[in-house]
């Protein structure tokens, strides 16, 4: 039977959206703290999902326990799949075990694709093994089928027409709009941006899927925590007063969460 026509599987180049973990220091300890800090407040946030250490951003001579990383993020509950390095790394990456990937950026994009987190993702592809093809010098075989790339439609927005207690959670593939109070420990959160046309007295989590893009637009801002793409704020570092109790449009700068008055009349 033909390879090529086999109705039990087919193996393709392809691509699959994930988390990228840039690590920017060795210190694992460190590291160890600030994951908890980031993850013990929103569990929930990023269960399960699939991340993929980055340390292109780490200096030429520094070199990070890649095994012990992996199972710091274990314990936050990512699932590392890989590490994406310079070609200078190449050596003690693959060294550490873990599967070695190539990162294509498409942050490029335009900023209405990047309104979803899903454009705004890193694509990650497994680099090609060395030591050349499978196949024969004298054997070709069939020629491996071209990827086809598929480009999935938005989500449609998720619109809340009710007051959501404590204790309630709603998440949105997309933008989230909400009618209603979010009391005191409940939670909205959204792959894309959040519009809360009432007070926010509990979470609100836009761009939790990395879209650094997100917007939160409130128009009475008393909330427990705002965070979009993972950087995030609390009632420790209380808001300025012409920003409580006020409408308020919130995005991401770099790791800083900026917070701009809305002027709605």
């Amino acid at each position: 039977m033909s390879l090529k026509k086999s109705p039990f599987f087919e193996i393709r180049s392809g691509s699959v959206d994930t988390l990228l973990c840039v690590v920017k220091t060795t210190d694992l300890a460190a590291l160890r703290e600030e994951l908890i800090r980031r993850f013990e407040a929103t569990p929930e946030f990023f269960a399960n999902d699939v991340v993929v250490i980055d340390v292109r951003r780490l200096e030429a001579d520094e070199q990070i326990a890649l095994d012990e990383l992996a199972a710091l993020l274990s314990g936050v509950r990512l699932r590392p799949m890989g590490v994406v390095a310079n070609p200078a790394q190449h050596g003690w990456v693959q060294a550490s075990g873990l599967s070695l990937l190539d990162a294509r950026d498409k942050r490029g994009a335009t900023r209405a694709s990047a309104d979803h987190a899903a454009e705004s993702a890193d694509s990650i592809q497994a680099a090609p093994a060395s030591g050349g093809s499978a196949q024969g010098a004298g054997s070709p075989g069939p020629a491996a089928e071209p990827a086809a790339r598929v480009v999935a439609a938005a989500p449609p927005t998720m619109v809340i027409d009710r007051p959501l207690r404590s204790g309630q959670q709603i998440y949105a593939p997309g933008d989230l709009v909400v009618l209603g109070l979010v009391s005191n420990g409940a939670e909205v959160i959204a792959a894309g941006n959040i519009h809360i046309y009432a007070p926010l007295r509990g979470r609100a989590l836009a761009g939790v899927h990395g879209n650094h893009e997100a917007r939160i637009f409130c128009t009475c801002l008393e909330p427990e925590l705002i965070s979009i793409a993972g950087i995030y704020r609390t009632t420790e570092n209380p808001l300025a007063p012409e920003l409580l109790g006020k409408p308020v449009q919130i995005t991401l700068d770099q790791e800083k969460l900026i917070f701009e008055p809305l002027k709605l009349t």
